[in-house]
């Protein structure tokens, strides 16, 4: 049950598509976790859209820069190597896809980062490793 948060300026992000980009994203991450797309991990895996002010967004290059930052929070375990290269990959196509601009996935940016073993909690549990495989049935 990860977390996802998507950053990108206003106005990049065609009007109506912020639910299909978010969803996509959500089952994405699940797939390559190996999550099964069914509730709890449905209903607890948020993915939360930043739309920021494009001035708020820079490179070195310009003062409004037309870039994304997809940043993924994951329990203790839950993305082994191959994973990670299955989300990022799969997450740049989305985002591009999603955008409707193919250019855009060489300015994507994948951020992942694996909370601390015990460091995840839901629902007023903390969970790690062992609790994570007992939800799976592992």
């Amino acid at each position: 049950m990860p977390s996802i948060d998507i950053f990108l300026p206003h106005g990049l992000l065609p009007a109506g598509r912020e639910r299909m980009l978010a969803q996509a994203l959500t089952e994405a991450l699940l797939a390559a976790e190996g999550a099964p797309l069914a509730d709890p991990y449905l209903e607890n895996t948020a993915a939360y859209l930043h739309e920021l002010p494009p001035a708020a967004v820079h490179t070195a290059g310009t003062d409004r820069a037309q870039t994304v930052r997809v940043q993924v929070l994951a329990p203790p375990g839950a993305l082994d190597r191959d994973a990670q290269r299955q989300f990022v990959t799969r997450a740049t196509e989305i985002v591009s896809d999603v955008v409707g601009d193919p250019k855009l996935a060489a300015r994507t940016w994948v951020l992942l980062t694996e909370a601390a073993e015990g460091g995840w909690g839901v629902s007023g549990f903390a969970l790690g490793k062992e609790e994570f495989a007992a939800l799976r049935g592992g």
